[in-house]
């Protein structure tokens, strides 16, 4: 397996977010030259990403794909023109007016879209998770290197304002060590979650075998297909992968750390009544090798604040507490104590309570820092400015690799019920050969991705 090594990528990707690779010239590189893309994923984060890239002048909509006629219909309505349209993304990628293409598809395409539009020479945004299994993405990097491409991953608060504002706050120090992160996604689905539909015949316009693409053959199911494929692991990791990528890219990057030393997680089916086969309830515990303790919290039976507050994310110093609260940062200081902890005997704990607050003092500001809208517009801005530079993007696709994979193992650990130690540099577990089973899959015929 090709891999950097460990050194080599934490001192240069993490800081900057740049990638080892030496980009290749593309067709676009005028400064007002038109990007010219090919849109592959047209529902829900793909109509999404069709705003994020509308405002920027230099974007043209050349070429719309979905395997569903009429959000292909829809998407066509909204950019205006006459895009080539098409069910096949492989159609897309045969265009040789097509400059970078704009994956949008569920989890389980991501890779082999994104290694075969490399092939292409086209340059790739790709929607996070980057994959399914790690393997995967591990390929969808050495392609990127291989081709020369410039990618970006759809972790779009590398680039909102808040998110960089709250990197430069903790490592500048504003809450001291950083000793514990928490993050969470809440969702009070009980009791009936998604439902239970019962299986049936595919929607008019849906092609469902191309839908399923390399994932298992199974029969058609409201609950399968669009937005709910996230509710199932042949297509997806569940929330784990899907918000949870977001808050640990973000935690990662804050904390200078590209891989955790391991994870322990558990997590079932705990109390909605529907046919999905991913946790409702899951926690998540990650150790890193500075000693920064992380952990993720999936509640979907249950919308009480995770942090005390409605903060997705929380980041314990010693001098205070940072929380990510919608768009906005708060910070909560801590006392910090100038004299040792006294001593615990039962007939003094009163007096020395009230010394040692005496001898305590504030060690940060409270208050609230910049805010600022998760627009994914200027993620889509420092793709389009990469591709036509020819330089690294926020986010290009080791670094989603790496968050990817942070929430991946996380979902082996809680299929395991066991701590998996993790060898980011080999991408292996070093303590579970069944485990390591996980990390690869096996793609339906005749969908082949040269490498799994």
């Amino acid at each position: 397996m090709s891999t950097l090594s460990r050194r080599r990528f934490s001192s240069g990707l993490l800081a900057a977010g740049a990638t080892a690779m030496a980009p290749r010239p593309g067709r676009a590189a005028g400064a007002n030259e038109r990007v010219r893309l090919g849109m592959i994923g047209l529902g829900n984060r793909g109509d999404q990403l069709i705003d994020a890239f509308a405002p920027h002048p230099d974007a043209e909509f050349a070429a719309l794909c979905d395997v569903y006629a009429p959000y292909v219909d829809f998407a066509r309505q909204k950019v205006g023109g006459r895009p080539f349209t098409t069910g096949d993304y492989r159609a897309v990628l045969d265009r040789k007016d097509i400059d970078a293409v704009v994956i949008a598809t569920p989890d389980h395409w991501h890779a082999l879209q994104f290694v075969e539009a490399c092939q292409a020479g086209k340059d790739v945004y790709v929607e996070k998770p980057v994959s399914l299994v790690v393997r995967e993405g591990r390929l969808m990097v050495e392609a990127a290197r291989r081709y020369g491409r410039i990618t970006q991953v759809g972790v779009h608060r590398r680039s909102v304002p808040v998110c960089m504002r709250l990197v430069e706050l903790i490592r500048g120090g504003a809450i001291g060590r950083v000793t514990a992160c928490r993050c969470f996604h809440i969702s009070n689905e009980y009791p009936m979650g998604i439902g239970c539909p019962p299986d049936g015949d595919p929607p008019a316009g849906l092609d469902w075998d191309m839908w399923l693409g390399p994932a298992p053959k199974a029969a058609y199911n409201p609950n399968r297909c669009f937005y709910k494929f996230r509710w199932f692991r042949a297509y997806s990791g569940g929330q784990m992968t899907n918000f949870g990528t977001h808050w640990l890219d973000l935690i990662q990057w804050a904390i200078g750390q590209d891989a955790p030393l391991g994870v322990f997680a558990v997590g079932s089916r705990t109390a909605l009544a529907d046919n999905r086969d991913v946790p409702d309830t899951m926690e998540a515990v990650w150790d890193y090798p500075d000693g920064t303790i992380v952990s993720f919290g999936q509640y979907n039976a249950n919308a009480a604040p995770g942090a005390g507050r409605e903060a997705s994310v929380e980041f314990r110093g010693t001098n205070g507490t940072l929380y990510l609260v919608g768009d906005r940062i708060e910070i909560v200081p801590e006392a910090v104590r100038l004299e040792p902890l006294p001593a615990l005997d039962p007939r003094c704990r009163q007096a020395d309570a009230r010394q040692a607050a005496a001898r305590s003092r504030p060690a940060a500001d409270a208050g609230l820092t910049e805010r600022s809208d998760g627009s994914t517009a200027p993620h889509a801005r420092d793709f389009l400015d990469g591709v036509k530079q020819r330089r690294p993007c926020r986010c290009p696709i080791e670094v989603g690799h790496r968050s990817t994979t942070t929430t991946l193992i996380a979902n082996v650990a809680c299929d395991r019920k066991r701590y998996l130690a993790w060898d980011a540099e080999r991408e292996q577990f070093a303590n579970d050969a069944q485990a390591n089973a996980l990390l690869t899959c096996v793609y339906r015929e005749p969908w082949k991705l040269p490498g799994l």
